[in-house]
């Protein structure tokens, strides 16, 4: 509604008639330094589909299903063509997951920004009915963590990253030997997976009522981002056996000289969504995920946290919840 061209972006929620108590849930979120990137080599038709799953995978994990999305461009100078890069890339992926791109902005700043120089940033709305609202609240002892695999980095830990490439004197625009035909940068731009439209199908069906919580993976890591969505009492070992990062994290941690276990708390290690079910359904809700495109495992299982607590991380980002650490070695 509205057309182009507008003050205000405008979207018809009559549909809302059929909730029994409506609740939005909103996100506003960006892509980081991972534009720098872009910026580097002038590729960037895939930093829109990054910020629309930095935003709209942000808000499916309390259950809510999103219903439009804003963007907003800081630049240099407007360049149409990367502009328009850009926002193709912000509609193609909210297309994908059916949400209404309604509005944006672009705004050019000269002296701030150099000519070449933007950021991105985002906000979405969702709906979710108060009944079906996914939180701690609803995490019992006994109940499952899934994994649901990531494309790669996504939008977080590229200030590490570029640090990386910077020390290690190499170049975003030539091949690396580790990573065959694409050039580095190429590689460190797979875009974000997308989650809410697989996730918004599992919700939908008979299996949702198994779906207890979710967390999605981004600043922090996968400890302090599982543990802010568990309640407190609870812990859980998130065992590192049950898969393998992919190649771009073991390449950078060789480049860089480090673990892979010494970058959780910023790196996603391959791990994009946990999601908290009912033991009971948990092999056929990963089964369900894994059919519907995106590979799912088991990660671990709820306990009753125990008296000591010094190995674990408990809560994040100012939330007091449950206590999480990571187990074993990678495979």
């Amino acid at each position: 509604m509205g057309g182009l061209g507008g003050f205000a972006g405008m979207m018809d929620v009559s549909f809302l008639k059929k909730y029994d108590r409506p609740l939005l849930a909103t996100s506003t979120d960006g892509v980081g330094t991972k534009v720098a990137i872009a910026q580097a080599i002038d590729k960037h038709d895939t930093i829109g589909q990054d910020l629309v799953g930095m935003v709209v995978d942000d808000i499916v994990v309390v259950g809510a299903k999103s219903l439009f999305m804003t963007d907003y461009i800081a630049c240099g100078k407007v360049v149409p063509e990367r502009i328009a890069d850009i926002v193709r890339g912000i509609a193609e992926a909210c297309s994908a997951v059916g949400v209404a791109l309604v509005g944006g902005e672009t705004a050019e700043h000269p002296g701030l920004l150099g000519v070449d120089d933007y950021d991105v940033a985002g906000a979405a709305v969702g709906v979710v009915d108060a009944a079906k609202l996914l939180g701690p609240q609803n995490v019992r002892v006994g109940d499952v963590i899934l994994g649901m695999e990531s494309s790669g980095l996504h939008s977080n830990g590229y200030s590490l990253v570029r640090k990386i490439v910077s020390d290690s004197k190499l170049d975003y625009t030539k091949n690396v030997a580790e990573f065959g035909r694409l050039s580095l940068g190429e590689v460190l731009l797979e875009p974000t997976k997308l989650y809410t439209g697989v996730l918004n199908s599992l919700l939908e069906s008979e299996l949702g009522s198994a779906v207890h919580a979710m967390s999605h993976i981004t600043g922090g890591g996968i400890a302090a981002n599982i543990a802010r969505v568990l309640p407190q009492g609870v812990a859980v070992d998130i065992h590192r056996s049950t898969w393998t990062p992919q190649e771009v994290f073991q390449v950078l941690a060789s480049w860089g000289k480090f673990s892979l276990e010494s970058v959780e708390s910023t790196w996603n290690l391959g791990l994009g969504q946990a999601v908290v079910v009912d033991a009971a359904k948990a092999d056929e809700v990963s089964a369900a995920l894994t059919k519907l495109g995106v590979h799912t495992w088991t990660l671990g299982e709820i306990e009753a946290a125990p008296a000591d607590l010094s190995s674990y991380v408990q809560g994040a980002k100012g939330v007091d919840g449950g206590a999480v650490r990571l187990v074993g070695s990678f495979k």
